[in-house]
């Protein structure tokens, strides 16, 4: 049979009522009683009710979790830390993909707010009135995004972006191109805004453009015909497509142009040429939403970035 609440307490001696605290407000226990409520616990094999808990405290012991691609392998480290802060803290994790959709961003936290206790809601293309009707309804933390009065995880992507166009410059390249991201994305303006009116560089701007492989690829005719030599990409997922596209029609990387993505995936660490990059702490970002999220902090939270050189870049050609 299976092991009840009143187990636990005939066990260790205490009242029911104590073993339902350690469990659903454990500050409210002190330390030796909660050691020993867990022990015996563990001991029988007892595991609490989480649908029996969150009628009596009104919380369901879970947490949601919205990116805009699974398939986008700037989430996975992300999502696995999250899940790994989640798990420690007594939560479960639930994983939505919103495929780029503002629409379905809109639906999955709907949904979510019946089912959760708060959502960690990641690169959102919402607007902001949007994503603040929405704060109304359910708490949220929001990475990669800044929106008053709800709490945030940002990468310093726009210093990760001025640091690439000047490691461009360093290497002699006047003439740059940013190939941005998608229309609603927070993080393609904050590239934006970076790098524009950078002295020593004269930047075209290529898009919006889908923040894929595919994209990379579509913008790759754009940048040949614009004559530069460098180009700063979206992300890195882009830049692979971007040199993909660029080796089709006979440009080479770096030998003609040289490519910076911005991530560190794993996919631009195995493509050769191995990518230049913009390293994302994504893992951090996951750790520490979650813990924002669990422990009800309002705060603006930045994490920096750095610029890993690979060899997806060079001096101009003609330069030594």
């Amino acid at each position: 049979m299976a092991v009840t609440i009143r187990d636990v307490a005939h066990a260790c001696g205490v009242h029911v009522s104590t073993v339902s605290r350690t469990f659903s407000a454990p500050h409210m226990v002190n330390a030796e009683t909660r050691t020993r409520v867990l022990a015996a616990a563990e001991e029988l094999g007892y595991r609490p009710n989480r649908a029996a808990r969150s009628l009596t405290t009104g919380r369901t012991g879970n947490l949601g979790l919205i990116v805009a691609d699974l398939a986008n392998p700037f989430f996975p480290p992300l999502i696995k830390a999250a899940q790994a802060a989640a798990r420690g803290q007594d939560y479960h994790l639930f994983v939505a993909d919103t495929d780029e959709d503002p629409a379905e961003e809109q639906d999955l936290v709907l949904a979510f707010s019946k089912q959760v206790d708060g959502i960690v809601l990641c690169s959102p293309r919402l607007s902001n009135k949007a994503l603040g009707k929405l704060a109304e309804a359910i708490p949220f933390v929001l990475v990669n995004r800044r929106l008053r009065g709800v709490p945030t995880v940002v990468m310093d992507v726009a210093h990760g972006a001025r640091t690439a166009m000047e490691h461009l410059t360093g290497l002699g390249h006047r003439r740059v191109a940013l190939v941005s991201g998608p229309a609603g994305s927070w993080t393609s303006g904050e590239i934006r805004r970076a790098v524009t009116g950078m002295p020593g560089l004269e930047t075209t701007v290529i898009g919006p453009n889908a923040p894929t492989e595919k994209g990379g690829i579509a913008a790759a005719e754009q940048v040949a015909a614009a004559g530069v030599t460098g180009v700063l990409a979206y992300n890195d997922l882009v830049a692979i497509g971007l040199i993909e596209g660029l080796e089709e029609r006979g440009v080479r990387v770096p030998g003609d142009v040289s490519v910076i993505g911005i991530d560190d995936s794993i996919t631009g660490r195995l493509h050769r040429p191995k990518l230049t990059t913009v390293a994302m702490p994504t893992a951090d970002a996951g750790r520490m939403a979650v813990d924002l999220l669990v422990k009800s902090m309002s705060a603006a939270t930045v994490l920096e970035t750095h610029l890993v050189v690979r060899e997806s870049t060079a001096p101009p050609k003609g330069l030594p």
